[in-house]
């Protein structure tokens, strides 16, 4: 059905004259926010910025999470800022030599997607790091200055669908669409009481509070599995000279491995496989599996039955399905306890448990892994999701330009046995993380939809 608006020439607005910004949706929302007591975000006392910096990410791919975090539209996951071991960091040298150019944030400030697929996604920078770089492909809201409106419930705002839908409408129409400096400081938003705002920042804390508890709970993990395999004594050669990079390997390792590369050969996946085989009970993936299955490429409908991700939907160490697919005969599916494994592109390795969904099914870039019942599948999710599990993975890649993950080389990776209560107590440490994360985003979809309620409330009446 074709829909248009008629706007009187003294209604145009900013100059622009696009079928986009004069919808009747926008029209009627934007109406009924200006007929309500509201303030723009300019004249809420926030600040606006942008950063001018984008570094290669490859030299500052950092596991040991030294300088400040460098974040990027990936960072952004459903309101939320997503901090983890693919971020990359920028070291304090970096930051030196590029100070004109680098835009540092606080705890308290938003972060809004310029452009692109994900133009509008909204962030709030929380107190887990002092200090945040951020890329060009984002706006940055300072909000130490504001009067009359919580910086949470802002938050909210732009973050509820109403608040996306004037996102999207501001957005520039030169090219490809984008949100500038100007026309976010433009936007306003509704006054709601004091007394509603306050109840919206306690549900963030509430939430902010599981989120830390599941961040706590997986460091835990992690540092269990690494005091049980002495990983934490641990010490590696560190390179000396260009040679200090290579390894020199026996005939009979390359012709086993059935590779003479590099890569294959790292030091480090080589110290850290000397280190497994000193241990006392280390098994192949394989033999700990009823069965590992790759996925296809499917078309995404809105009449589909069954949920469907790809590795975007790898987060926090579990799946978060957005899309749904239609039933076909041969569908790869994956159950609940299942680990999904990106096995192709640009993230291979980075892994994620089905936990929210009885099943759903995947995309040709994943591996679905299903446990025999002689392991826990969360302890097996915190080995693989360490950088040990992580090491073990990249080194079997194959491809020179796209990198691969077969079935085959996967069940090479090894996985070494601790004793029973121990694993059982890992497994646990990381189901309660991601118990946690369902915790803090049902709360956060709370206030979401509190905020959405009582803007419909106001325009309405």
């Amino acid at each position: 059905m074709v829909t248009a608006s008629e706007v009187p020439l003294s209604e145009l607005e900013l100059g622009r004259m696009d079928a986009e910004y004069y919808r009747p949706n926008f029209i009627r929302l934007t109406k009924a926010i200006s007929n309500y007591p509201n303030i723009s975000i300019r004249n809420a006392g926030a600040a606006i910025d942008c950063s001018a910096f984008y570094p290669s990410i490859v030299p500052y791919y950092n596991f040991n999470r030294e300088g400040i975090p460098f974040l990027r539209v990936n960072e952004i996951q459903d309101g939320l800022l997503t901090v983890d071991e693919r971020t990359a960091f920028l070291p304090r040298s970096v930051l030196d030599q590029n100070a004109a150019t680098i835009a540092l944030c606080e705890p308290g400030d938003l972060i809004i997607a310029k452009g692109g697929n994900s133009l509008g996604k909204v962030a709030l920078l929380t107190n887990i790091y002092p200090k945040y770089s951020v890329c060009r492909d984002v706006l940055i809201v300072r909000t130490r200055n504001l009067s009359k409106i919580n910086r949470f419930y802002l938050w909210m705002y732009l973050h509820s669908e109403i608040g996306q839908s004037l996102l999207i409408r501001t957005a520039s129409q030169t090219g490809q669409p984008h949100l500038t400096i100007e026309s976010v400081a433009r936007l306003k938003i509704p006054l709601i009481s004091d007394e509603e705002q306050d109840k919206i920042e306690s549900r963030y804390q509430e939430a902010e509070l599981a989120a830390y508890r599941s961040r706590t709970a997986y460091a835990q993990a992690q540092s269990l599995l690494e005091s049980e395999l002495g990983l934490d004594k641990l010490t590696f050669d560190k390179p000396v000279s260009y040679a200090a990079r290579f390894s020199e390997v026996a005939l009979s390792q390359a012709i086993l491995a059935n590779r003479i590369d590099a890569q294959c050969f790292s030091p480090t996946a080589l110290q850290y496989e000397q280190a497994l085989v000193k241990l006392p009970n280390v098994q192949p993936l394989r033999f700990l599996t009823a069965a590992m299955v790759k996925g296809t490429q499917q078309e995404e409908s809105p009449e589909g039955t069954i949920p469907y991700v790809s590795i975007k939907h790898i987060q926090n160490n579990e799946i978060v399905a957005e899309g749904k697919s239609r039933r076909f005969k041969g569908m790869p599916v994956a159950k609940q306890g299942d680990l999904l494994l990106a096995i192709t592109g640009a993230t291979i390795g980075k892994v994620g448990i089905v936990s929210r969904y009885e099943e759903l099914t995947f995309s040709g870039d994943l591996l679905a892994i299903t446990t025999n019942g002689s392991i826990n599948p969360h302890y097996l999710l915190a080995f693989l999701s360490h950088r040990i599990g992580q090491v073990q993975l990249q080194r079997w890649i194959t491809g020179s330009t796209n990198g691969h993950l077969s079935p085959h080389d996967v069940g090479r990776v090894l996985i070494p046995r601790l004793d029973e209560k121990l694993e059982q107590r890992i497994a646990s440490l990381m189901k309660e993380s991601i118990d946690k994360t369902h915790e803090s985003v049902h709360l956060l979809e709370q206030a979401k939809h509190r905020v959405e309620a009582l803007i419909e409330e106001a325009i309405a009446a």
